[in-house]
C-alpha cells in the first residue's frame, strides 16, 4: 500500500485558500449590498457641525457667525500689536552695536526685555539708563521707543 501524498502542511494550505475564497466573496456581496447607486443626494449628503464632527443633519444655521478675510491668520502664529502705553525705566545691562540689539532690565521689576536698534532714538551704549515702553510680539516681549533718561 502507497502512502498518501497529502501532507498536513498540505491539507492546512488548501483550508487557508478556501477560507481566503469564502471571505473574499462575502466582501463582494457586501459591497454589492452596500452600493450608493439609486440614492438620492440627500440620502448621501454628510455635514460637519461646530465641533469639526461629520453628521448626517444639516447645521443650524442661528449658530452660524461671519468670518472676516482679514480675521484669517496664514502663518503658523498670529501676531498680536498689543502696545502697553505706559512707558517704563530701565538700563541697558547687554548691547552689541555692531548687531543693533541688546537688553534692558527694567527697575521694578528686573524684567530682561529685549531691544532691537529699529526701535531706537538715538544711539546707546552698554550701562545706559532709558525709558521704553513694551510691546507684545510673536517671540516675546519687545521694547520699543527707547530714549535716554534725561
Amino acid at each position: 500500500m502507497a502512502k498518501s501524498q497529502i501532507t498536513f502542511s498540505k491539507k492546512e494550505k488548501e483550508k487557508k485558500k478556501i477560507l481566503k475564497r469564502r471571505e473574499k466573496e462575502e466582501k463582494m456581496a457586501q459591497r454589492k449590498n452596500d452600493n450608493n447607486k439609486g440614492k438620492s443626494l440627500e440620502d448621501m449628503m454628510a455635514y460637519v457641525d461646530e465641533n469639526g464632527n461629520i453628521s448626517s443633519t444639516p447645521p443650524d444655521l442661528t449658530k452660524v457667525e461671519e468670518i472676516r478675510a482679514e480675521d484669517i491668520s496664514v502663518s503658523g502664529y498670529q501676531v498680536q500689536h498689543s502696545t502697553v502705553s505706559n512707558v517704563r525705566r530701565g538700563k541697558f545691562t547687554y548691547y552689541n552695536d555692531e548687531k543693533g540689539y541688546g537688553f534692558i532690565n527694567d527697575q521694578k521689576s528686573q524684567q530682561r526685555v529685549f531691544a532691537h536698534v529699529n526701535n531706537f532714538t538715538e544711539t546707546f551704549k552698554e550701562g545706559d539708563d532709558v525709558y521704553y515702553e513694551i510691546e507684545s510680539g510673536p517671540k516675546g516681549d519687545s521694547a520699543i521707543n527707547v530714549r535716554r533718561t534725561a
